[in-house]
């Protein structure tokens, strides 16, 4: 970039024939080079390929939360048709962002090419209250990716981020079990519990859109065999199919598979894939059972069946 700046100021001092002042340069350049700043958000825009711009996108992964979302979006990246945001945005579900509006939204979003998809992923859209109707309203024909895994392992997975973020921060840390038990019987008011009750957040979002708009994927299937997942999601965005099994490689060290793309290698970051803690099989089965009734129910809501507990 700073290459980029100087060269930009000698071509504009040189078309211009006179030094311009310090102030009416930086914001020529920013012009120019495509370098924006403001008081709430801080980033270097890219430089726009001719040809593009940013789109709203047309696809978005909406959760769930350890269910496998940054390694579909990764995964998905491989593809030529698809640019991903890089970071969550949270637009829809949190009012600070919502606020901005759709422009702010925009602009976070990749330059992309007439024959490619936009695709954002924020977990947090699956359980919020406001993202379906909100979603609804920008884009009612919407295309969305909902990936789901078994609702305990899924359940152990978010414990064990919150976990290792909190040793991390050198802040106190409690058992699972201290925490899924309350005076002897299951804490149903724990978040990750809360977020593992699929057929409750589904019902939401099918009184927005209709099941044929949301594509769901296995991540328990993900994990262990990648490519039947991802063709299905091409499939189901009418896409051509391009994501090959030559782009994936299974990193006997990490214990999951790593991409292959555009000839280099790529894993997933450290932070995934860690391991659980050994959950005592007596709060196991609790667990089990409470799901069970709801994973029926989930199952009857979208007329397929998973390999859960």
């Amino acid at each position: 970039m700073a290459f980029l700046l100087v060269s930009a100021y000698l071509l504009l001092t040189h078309a211009q024939g006179a030094p311009v002042e310090n102030g009416a340069l930086l914001e020529t350049l920013k012009s120019q080079v495509g370098l924006f700043s403001n008081k709430s958000e801080h980033y270097l825009a890219q430089v726009r390929p001719p040809g593009t711009s940013r789109q709203i996108p047309q696809t978005i992964i909406i959760g769930v939360r350890k269910g496998g979302t940054r390694a579909l979006l990764e995964m998905l990246d491989i593809h030529p048709n698809i640019v991903v945001a890089a970071t969550e945005v949270h637009f829809f579900d949190w009012d600070e962002n919502y606020v901005k509006g759709i422009d702010w939204y925009r602009s976070l979003m990749p330059f992309s090419y007439g024959n490619q998809i936009t695709i954002e992923k924020t977990p947090g859209y699956f359980t919020s209250p406001q993202a379906p109707e909100r979603i609804h309203d920008m884009n009612s024909s919407i295309k969305l990716l909902l990936i789901l895994r078994d609702p305990t392992e899924r359940v152990i997975s978010d414990y064990t981020q919150v976990y290792y973020n909190r040793v991390e921060s050198h802040k106190p840390v409690q058992l699972f079990e201290d925490i899924v038990i309350k005076n002897g019987a299951l804490n149903t008011k724990y978040k990750a519990i809360q977020r593992s009750l699929y057929d409750v957040h589904m019902e939401k979002w099918l009184k927005h859109f209709s099941l044929d708009q949301i594509h769901i994927v296995d991540g328990n299937t993900l994990i262990k065999d990648p490519l039947p997942e991802l063709q299905k999601v091409e499939r189901f965005l009418n896409l051509p199919s391009r994501i090959m099994s030559s782009n994936f490689y299974f990193n006997q060290t990490k214990g999951f598979y790593c991409i292959r793309s555009d000839g280099r290698e790529r894993c997933l970051h450290e932070s995934k894939g860690r391991p659980h803690p050994l959950v005592n099989n007596t709060v196991l089965e609790q667990l089990y059972s409470y799901f069970r009734e709801h994973n029926a129910k989930f199952y009857r809501m979208v007329n397929h069946s998973f390999d859960w507990h």
